[in-house]
Formats: structure tokens, sequence, C-alpha cells
């Protein structure tokens, strides 16, 4: 016998809640199956299978606090399911009909329970029967986008109803009178949607955060990208994006103003002699900052290729915790929202963030003459402690001389 554990925290990591469990307890495993997810403040960790056998014994339910490397489940290796183990219901398999039957003593019928609703209650995921009970949304009445019309954990955090059906707890009582469309729904915040309100808090509340502006001429980019992106792509596999030289840029500009790349630690300034960009990601969890290492030895290949990379491994709440530990500056980007202007808050213990918006067309003066330009304000967020204001801007003027000039990085002027 076995102890199924929870991963080993980083120190940055107190504890973590197990969200949901893929297996029960009885179920036979292959080596390396999912068997359990633990959220923590940062990312989602997966507990695999260590072996092919049986999971005996589930120690730690669902929502319960987990500590680092603790027992959460029992695993026999090598084990096979008992073969009075019910069997795994089939969510493409509609459910046998029960028929009644009679009595073998010739007395009356004995009713036969119906076992769709039992069969449903357990195809559905722990995860899914946890949001039930808070919501009080009946999963049978929530249209599913799991294999099969399965509902998922996301289903039910934003639940699309089935066509004739009425929002109803698992009691059968309404969980909301109908009123026109004066409807409501309490959810519980997630873990990483608390520690991100916690430290957008701190950071408003324990620094002396301030905001300059500058706008920025893209037309020069935007040729070069509308020159060169199908001869990029075909080389290196991967689409040029904006994100690529605004990356680069900001390198550049992070080694003439060193105060930006550094921390405060207590009465310290630390001052960071690599370079460990943070790009923000606006995932279906939350928002999370992937990091990029050591940009200033990337090519703007290497930084399209690791944004894709990381963007994708954030829509699937695949991150890992080195992927957003560290970073020494963050930007990022709401223009892909349609964002005009915005003043982004500071992701401590940073001193400095980006924030890039949209490209609009405005009429700009050039040269006496007025010229329809595509503009984007740039806004730099910056603690005051340790940048001064004079810094900030000549910080952010940098970013935009090398963005409406792109040759400049490449001459390293």
């Amino acid at each position: 016998m076995a102890d199924i554990k929870a991963p080993v925290f980083p120190e940055s990591v107190a504890d973590g809640t197990i969200v949901e469990w893929h297996v029960t307890e009885g179920q036979q495993v292959s080596r390396d199956d999912l068997l359990a997810e633990i959220e923590t403040d940062k990312v989602v960790l997966e507990v695999v299978a260590p072996d092919d056998g049986v999971v005996t014994k589930i120690v730690k339910q669902v929502d319960d606090t987990v500590l680092s490397d603790e027992v959460i489940g029992q695993f026999e290796a090598g084990a096979s399911a008992s073969a009075d183990s019910a069997p795994a219901v089939d969510p493409d398999q509609p459910a046998a009909p029960v028929q009644a039957k009679q009595a073998a003593d010739g007395g009356a019928p004995v009713q036969a329970t119906d076992k769709k609703d039992e069969a449903d209650h357990k195809d559905q995921s722990p995860a899914v029967r946890k949001a039930a009970k808070e919501s009080g949304v009946d999963p049978k009445e929530v249209e599913g986008s799991g294999r099969g019309g399965r509902v998922t954990k996301t289903d039910m955090a934003n639940p699309t109803l089935k066509a004739d059906s009425s929002i109803k707890s698992d009691s059968g009582r309404p969980v909301a009178e109908s009123m026109g469309e004066r409807t409501e729904k309490r959810v519980p915040m997630t873990r990483l949607r608390k520690t991100v309100a916690n430290r957008l808090l701190a950071a408003s509340q324990e620094t002396a955060m301030l905001t300059t502006f500058n706008e920025v001429n893209m037309k020069p980019l935007m040729d070069m990208r509308a020159k060169y992106k199908d001869q990029f792509e075909k080389r290196h596999g991967v689409r040029l994006g904006f994100m690529s030289l605004f990356v680069k840029a900001a390198t550049e500009a992070l080694k003439r103003f060193p105060a930006v790349n550094a921390s405060l630690d207590g009465d310290d300034i630390v001052y960071h002699g690599f370079y460990d960009i943070g790009v923000a990601v606006s995932s279906d969890r939350g928002l999370v900052v992937p990091v990029l290492r050591d940009t200033d030895r990337m090519s703007m290949a290497d930084v399209e290729s690791r944004i894709r990379e990381l963007g994708g491994l954030a829509q699937k709440g695949k991150l890992g915790l080195d992927d957003m530990t560290g970073g020494t500056f963050t930007i990022s980007n709401g223009g892909v929202f349609g964002s005009l202007m915005s003043t982004p808050i500071l992701n401590p213990p940073q001193t400095a963030i980006l924030g890039m918006h949209a490209i609009n067309d405005r009429p700009m003066a050039v040269d006496g003459k007025v010229e329809i330009l595509p503009m984007m304000y740039l806004a730099l967020s910056y603690d005051h402690r340790m940048i001064d204001g004079k810094e900030a801007v000549q910080f952010l003027v940098t970013i935009k001389e090398l963005v409406e000039d792109p040759a400049m990085l490449l001459l390293d002027l």
C-alpha cells in the first residue's frame, strides 16, 4: 500500500485546495492517469497515478485544504478492481430502462428503482457537484459542453440552461424567482481570484503608484510586419506579432534605466542583472502572468514562440509555478480587448508595469500637415518611492522611440 501525496509546494505557496477528484475509491487506474487537481494561489497542480493499480482510499475530499506533500489518498500498485465494484457510467450511453419486477412469492409488484438520477449523479464530477451545491443550480438543467453532453465545472460557472427548463436546486425547489431577466446567482471566489484581488489591493495601498502616459505611432511597426510577416512565419514557424518588439524594446529600455528593473526588499533596493519580463494573460481562471526569462538573450522569434506556448498553457490551466514566479517587469496588453487607455496596477515586488492599448486611426500633425496615423496610448505605472518621474518618463519615451523606429533595435542605437 502506498500513499498518494500532494505535490511539494514552493516556499511561496502555503497550502492548496482539492478542487476535483477524477477517480473514486476502488477504481483501477494506469500509470500517470490524472487522479486529482489541487488549486493553489497561483496554479492548479495535478496529482497523477504513480503506477498501475487501484485507488483504495480517498483521505482528503473536494474543498479540503492540503499542505505540501500531505497524504490525500492511498494506492495499491499492481492491484485490480474487485469484480463487485460498480462499473463506471459511460456518459455516451443512455441509462438502460428498468422494468418493474413481480415479487417471487406472487405478491404485489415491487416498484423498481429508477437508476437514471443515480447515474446522472455519478456521472458528475466532484467539482460539478460542489458547484451545484454552492449555486443551487441543478446540473441536469444545464447545457453540457463535455463529451457526450457532460456538464463540466466551467458550464456550472456560467450555466446555459436547457430549453424549457427552470433553475432548480437538487431538492426540486426553485433557487431564484424569475422576474423577467432579473435573476442572480452567488458563486464563491476561487483561490486564484482571491489572491489576485488581495495583491491588487495591496499594490494600491502599499506603493506610491503613479502613471505616466505617452502615445506611439504604430505605422512603422505595422509596415514592417506587413512586409516581413510571411517570410518570418515561413522561417520560424510562428506568426510575427507586435508583442515581441515591445518586449525587446522594453528590455533595451530596462538596460538604460536599471531602477525600473529593480525591486524593493524592505529598506533595500535590489538591482537585477537579468531581464525577466512577465506578460499578463487573461484565462478562464483569471489573470495570470507567465514570465519570459532572459529576454535580452531571446530573438523576436523566440519571444513569439514562448508567448504562444505560455498563452496556450494558461488557457488550459496548465501553467506551472516556475512559469509564473519571479519577473522583474510586466507588460499588459489591454488593447486586445479594445481598451483605449488605462492605468495598470503594479505587480509587487516589481516597481513598474507597461500598459499597451488599442490601435486607432487618429488625425495627427506631422511636419505642419494633418495625417491619419494608427496611434496607440502607452501607460507606465511605477512606484514613485523607487523611480523618479524623470526616469519614468525617459523610460517610456525610449520605448516609444524604439517602436517608432524598429531599426534602432537592430543597430543598437
